[in-house]
């Protein structure tokens, strides 16, 4: 009897077969133990530090920061229900519940009033909310980010990404941004965080939405005036995919580069790329305290095991990881050395770094990086510190697990 050597081709096929089912068999498990940990965890309607929304004036208008959804949201209904002249609302999720229902009426009665108004969202992530939730009233202009998009190019990367951006301007004299979408969950369940600036920085945040409205809709365009104000003290930097621009990444990389004494992270999703991740790892090897606050468990389970893959090197490297209790941590903010702060939509891993529309405040202003680090502080008192004594423990089956979802890190 002979036996057949396969052929190189066939091995390495079935290798892959093995690590996909591997993959599938991981990504199951976790799901359900999660889902499990939950259902014995129970809800909490609420039970973590909150701050109050507190103002501080910026060099181009007062900024107001919000971390708790339901004073964010009576503030911007506040804003719709007193608009004159123009909305413009975008959101990547919107839940077709009672908070999502409060938010269409306030639109379609700003409509019914005479006020211009625009709502975006994106299709993809909402496509659980019943369709008839996004028929609005007569009189507002509404644009669903598609499914697909990329038509007859789908291996073009500028077809793809979602649009992940949480906007909101009222009468370009007011702007919402940050990594809230709207919904009951979000009111009460989970931690986030949003800014509100007025002033002239509100004509970028404008301009931001109208670009992307009249990029998407030029049988329906927006007109819109320029601007005098050039002071880059606050920026609005923007991810436009279609135009292959990506600066909040480079914003990230140039501001960490900085840094002479610390770097605070408040990070929904920690999937550093090779980059980013060098940086924090130097900025700490020239005497740096980097601190990093993640959720200990996410909406997205596997997302927390491709991030746990880092844990190692910015352990060992003297990077602080605080595992933040109990409710799911979404807020996408840093502070650096007191003086430069961001707040926006963007997540630290590839999907919004260079792949999804994202926005993002830049602010070099000591009075908001102090007030941010406040938050920081307060938020590090409802986590749990992990320690390099702690990871190295870690059971065999879960670094078997963090090496073989390894592969899958590019994907997100």
């Amino acid at each position: 009897m002979s036996w057949r050597v396969p052929s190189p081709q066939r091995v390495a096929w079935r290798v892959v077969q093995t690590w996909f089912t591997a993959v599938v068999g991981i990504v199951a498990g976790l799901m359900a133990t999660t889902k499990v940990r939950k259902m014995l965890r129970g809800q909490h309607a609420d039970g973590f530090p909150v701050t109050r929304p507190t103002s501080v004036p910026t060099p181009r208008g007062d900024a107001t920061t919000y971390t708790y959804g339901a004073d964010l949201f009576d503030d911007m209904l506040v804003a719709i229900e007193g608009a004159q002249e123009r909305i413009l609302f975008e959101s990547f999720i919107v839940k077709g519940d009672e908070t999502g229902r409060r938010f269409k009426r306030a639109l379609e009665d700003a409509a019914a009033r005479g006020v211009e108004v625009y709502v975006v969202y994106d299709a993809f992530a909402n496509l659980v909310v019943r369709p008839s939730f996004f028929r609005f009233a007569p009189g507002v202009h509404v644009l669903p980010y598609p499914v697909y998009n990329a038509g007859w190019s789908p291996f073009s990367p500028r077809r793809w990404g979602r649009d992940h951006r949480k906007i909101l301007v009222v009468d370009d004299t007011v702007g919402f941004v940050g990594g809230y979408n709207v919904g009951s969950l979000y009111a009460t369940q989970w931690r986030d965080t949003h800014l509100r600036i007025q002033g002239s920085a509100v004509w970028d945040l404008a301009n931001a939405f109208v670009d992307f409205w009249n990029m998407l809709r030029p049988d329906d365009p927006i007109v819109t005036s320029g601007s005098t104000d050039w002071d880059p003290r606050v920026r609005i930097h923007r991810n436009v995919p279609r135009q292959l621009v990506f600066p909040i990444r480079g914003m990230y990389l140039e501001a960490i580069d900085r840094a002479t004494h610390h770097i605070h992270i408040t990070a929904a999703y920690f999937i550093p790329d090779h980059d980013i991740l060098d940086g924090l790892l130097q900025a700490r090897g020239r005497g740096v305290e980097v601190s990093i606050v993640v959720p200990e468990v996410s909406n997205h389970v596997v997302t927390d095991w491709l991030s746990r893959g880092f844990y190692g090197r910015l352990l060992r490297a003297g990077v602080r990881i605080h595992r933040y209790q109990d409710h799911m941590v979404h807020a996408k903010t840093c502070t650096i050395d007191g003086r430069w702060s961001t707040i926006g939509t963007a997540n630290i891993d590839r999907l919004s770094l260079s792949g999804n529309y994202e926005i993002n405040v830049e602010v070099v202003d000591d009075a908001l990086a102090e007030h941010l680090e406040e938050v920081f502080a307060r938020d590090l008192t409802n986590c749990d510190e992990l320690t390099v004594a702690e990871w190295e423990r870690r059971w065999i089956v879960s670094r078997a697990c963090e090496l073989l979802l390894k592969p899958l890190r590019p994907l997100l």
